[in-house]
């Protein structure tokens, strides 16, 4: 028989133990080494039975444990100390309190967040990455609050069928067996977030509150009583379900996610946010709420939504459309009109903000941007790839004026570094993992003190494959009987290589079988030995992901290589962090440029790996030519065969030839000096890069202070700075048609122009029914191709001098002729206030008919 219902009974602590609670209910213990051996000692074997899991810990220890626990003088100091630790780390200052005019509370939200494995409420890269996040701004001291759903399923946990397919899991989670707590008003009752839904039904979610150290993390849950069965599964699985289904998780996480906000900070006192970050599109519904918020309290439609975007970031993570949430329009109209319409939001300003090319879509990530006045991308390459893929947003700029930037992902060490990095660092560098300098101290630790650290973390990862490797065998129906040859599965001496992702097909998870012989040949090298660890998930919904995980294990199957590369099921947090700090060797091979960022490498070179990567994403950013090594790409071959099949070659060659010709390069001492150097200048290189703290630091001053300056100016006066904006705003857009550029002249410049010459340029506008200080009338200049385009131009403002009667304004100012060969300028008219971020914010410009300029000039 099945119970009707799951729940989870708590134990109950003797007084004397009451501050291990307080220490369970805050995650910190996830990245705080310490707590952990606290917690490990309350009863050691349990501890591992449980994976980790200090709630399920105290819920399974025997009140006699319990008790004697309670008697141990011992146990209770470190008890004392460690909750006095926790204490001082939630209240003293932090880097972020001594920063002026810092927004007073970010809200951060996310679909999915990976704070530890005992939490299962993430899929990927980009839940890592929102957790990591999280962590990072609590050891700053930044005040964010970070708002998500509750998947009761979580994700899934996979398993190998006899034939090597995947196998999806959804095993119930019950919320009391979580380290969360539920959000309660005064008189005890669960706070219920509502949301109207179509058909005068009615969507009620209550919230749990995850403590990740000094942020709090706001999980809205549709599994409540006062729900039908529909509304119930909403929250049911992480990116599970169909279109509607998505939708409706997408309404609850920005939408409710909001409410639940409001409701949090008015409980508890929290500081309302300032800032509101939109991490992916899958949240972006919170700007349409913050609207209705406004327009209800007698704003107008466009004075809120200037009000909104002037406190909103946006933080795209694809670079292909494919990657994005597109909704049905009707969908949309169907769920924000009829009898679940907003009175102060029409429906049809709804749709504005999400069309796109294809009328029949609703575009999450196009949203984002609309009401978000500061965009970026997770790594350079990621930037310049979002630039030209939304450039239609701004038409009429140069790609490279696009406003979307960029900030690249970073990764908290803390959670990744093995303990033993992390200690010797501490040892010899205090606070080397903390701090962005200080990184070159690294060459001060002797190569022989790695290395030994480095066998340690190999011989972890062994240890650890060959028990999740025996779990798997037995799964797919192996008897013990069968399993001997997993005792001597991977070696602890050989050079290892890790490859753990998602596997859509643009990883190109099957890259290394492009040729299986030349593989086995390097796994079974007599002299230079190669091993390969290879972990990851394919979307339930992907075949074609599912069928590349089978090729990956039917070729590990194989019974003279199964000792040297191995495939390891449900790719989790906790062997992430096993194969990261064990693998010597961190391999990525993606079709550039499709990897936004990728963080997994940067985990693996904190811990002393080195990177065997396709330059894409971070990589791209920071590989120096001694950092690692990078795959050569074949980007110029249109056949996608053959691209693999040249890119596959290159990654043998350089496995063969380089890495583990250098692995193995030992002279008489045993210690391989050529790759420690490497080692030590990727610590060095890379360590201040990477850290999640460097990421945050970004984001703070590059996007969250300048949003929190952007939204106290116009909410300033009963947001009367707002009103004024949107009204400028109205204005100068539908006068836009009547600006032109009748004229535009260049005097000085003679027939054989000469570099450091100046040219003086005169320039016509008819302004129609603005005036000049709306207005920002530059000239472009610089290189031009073979087709008199300008690349990548400089500005030079004109200034204006008279305005005639009908309007005509004459414009000078002077363009340094600044460099050699072809040489061009232009004119270009474009809004000017002082509350817009960048000149191409409204997306308006105005340029000549006609070319002007010295578009066939040479300069000598």
């Amino acid at each position: 028989m099945r119970a009707i219902r799951r729940f989870t009974v708590r134990t109950v602590l003797p007084a004397e133990l009451a501050a291990l609670g307080e220490l369970v209910h805050n995650l910190r213990w996830s990245w705080h080494p310490e707590t952990l051996d606290l917690f490990a000692e309350v009863d050691a074997d349990l501890w591992e039975q449980v994976g980790h899991d200090p709630v399920a810990l105290l819920g399974a220890v025997t009140p006699a444990r319990l008790t004697e626990l309670a008697a141990d003088r011992r146990f209770l100091r470190r008890l004392a100390d460690a909750a006095d630790d926790l204490r001082e780390y939630m209240t003293s200052p932090r880097w972020y309190q001594t920063l002026p005019d810092g927004a007073r509370t970010i809200a951060y939200f996310s679909p999915e967040y990976g704070i530890a494995a005992a939490l299962p409420q993430y899929s990927g890269g980009l839940g890592i990455l929102a957790g990591d996040h999280l962590k990072a701004a609590s050891d700053l001291g930044v005040p964010i609050l970070a708002v998500g759903l509750l998947y009761r399923h979580g994700y899934f946990t996979q398993s190998l069928s006899p034939e090597g397919w995947q196998m999806e899991h959804y095993p119930s989670l019950d919320a009391g067996g979580l380290p969360l707590s539920l959000l309660k008003e005064a008189d005890g009752t669960a706070v219920k977030i509502r949301l109207s839904l179509p058909d005068e039904r009615v969507l009620h979610a209550q919230v749990w509150v995850a403590q990740v150290g000094r942020v709090p993390l706001l999980l809205l849950d549709s599994d409540v009583a006062d729900n039908d069965n529909a509304a119930r599964d909403i929250t049911d699985r992480l990116y599970g379900g169909g279109t509607d289904h998505r939708l409706m998780q997408e309404l609850l996480l920005g939408v409710g996610g909001v409410r639940a906000i409001r409701a949090y900070c008015r409980i508890t006192g929290h500081a309302e946010p300032e800032v509101f970050h939109t991490n992916e599109g899958h949240a972006g519904f919170l700007g349409l709420e913050r609207i209705r918020e406004l327009t209800e309290a007698r704003l107008s439609f466009d004075e809120a939504l200037e009000a909104v975007r002037a406190g909103t970031v946006f933080t795209t993570h694809t670079p292909v459309p494919a990657g994005i949430d597109r909704f049905p329009v009707d969908m949309i109209e169907r769920h924000f009109g009829g009898t679940a319409a907003w009175p102060t939001v029409p429906v049809e300003r709804i749709l504005a903000l999400g069309a796109e090319a294809d009328p029949g879509r609703f575009n999450m990530a196009v949203m984002g941007m609309r009401l978000a006045q500061r965009v970026n991308g997770v790594s350079r390459l990621h930037g310049h790839v979002s630039r030209e893929m939304f450039k239609n947003l701004w038409p009429g700029f140069d790609v490279d004026e696009v406003p979307i930037g960029s900030i690249t992902n970073g990764v908290h060490a803390p959670t990744w570094v093995g303990r033993e990095f992390m200690e010797l660092a501490g040892r010899e560098l205090p606070s080397l993992i903390e701090r962005a300098r200080g990184w070159e101290g690294i060459q001060k630790i002797s190569d022989s003190d790695i290395w030994k650290i480095r066998g340690t973390l190999r011989r972890r990862l062994v240890e650890g494959a060959r028990v999740r490797l025996r779990k798997a065998w037995r799964e797919r129906g192996a008897s013990d009987a069968e399993l001997g040859w997993i005792d001597d599965a991977l070696d602890p001496e050989v050079l290892t290589i890790g490859f753990a992702r998602r596997v859509p097909s643009y990883k190109r998870l099957t890259l290394m079988l492009r040729d299986p012989q030349r593989l086995a040949e390097l796994l079974l090298d007599p002299e230079k030995p190669v091993q390969i660890v290879i972990a990851g998930k394919a979307h339930p919904a992907d075949e074609g992901g599912k069928k590349l995980i089978q090729q990956i294990v039917k070729f590990a199957d194989q019974p003279r290589v199964r000792h040297r590369i191995v495939f390891l099921p449900d790719y989790d947090m906790t062997l992430g962090q096993l194969m990261v700090q064990g693998c010597d060797v961190w391999l990525n091979n993606p079709l550039r440029p499709l990897e936004a960022s990728g963080t997994s490498g940067m985990k693996s070179a904190l811990n002393g790996g080195l990177n065997l990567s396709i330059r894409d994403g971070w990589w791209d950013e920071w590989y120096d030519g001694t950092n690692g090594w990078a795959i050569p790409t074949a980007d110029g071959v249109g056949d996608a065969e053959r691209r693999d099949e040249l890119e596959a070659a290159a990654l043998y060659d350089q496995i063969e030839h380089e890495v583990s010709d250098r692995f193995y390069d030992r002279p008489t001492d045993g210690l391989p000096r050529r790759w420690m150097e490497m080692v030590k200048h990727t610590l060095a290189s890379l360590g201040p890069k990477v850290l999640a703290g460097r990421m945050l630091r970004d984001y703070v001053v590059d996007l969250y202070t300048p949003a929190a300056k952007a939204a106290r100016e116009l909410s300033a006066d009963s947001y009367a700075p707002a009103k004024a904006f949107a009204a400028w705003r109205v204005r100068v857009t539908r006068a836009w048609p009547g600006i032109r550029v009748e004229h535009a002249e260049a005097l000085g410049v003679g027939d054989t122009p000469e570099v450091g010459a100046t040219v003086e340029l005169h320039a016509t506008i008819a302004l129609g029914d603005l005036e000049p200080g709306d207005v920002l009338v530059e000239a472009a200049y610089g290189k031009v191709g073979p087709h008199d385009e300008l690349m990548h131009p400089s500005y030079a403002k004109l200034t204006v001098g008279s305005v005639d009667d009908d309007g005509k304004a004459h414009y000078t100012g002077t363009v340094p002729l600044d460099r050699t060969g072809a040489f061009g300028y232009t004119v270009r008219v474009v809004p000017y206030h002082p509350l817009l971020a960048t000149p191409a914010e409204l997306g308006l410009i105005a340029v000549p008919e006609e070319p002007v300029g010295m578009t066939n000039g040479t300069l000598r």
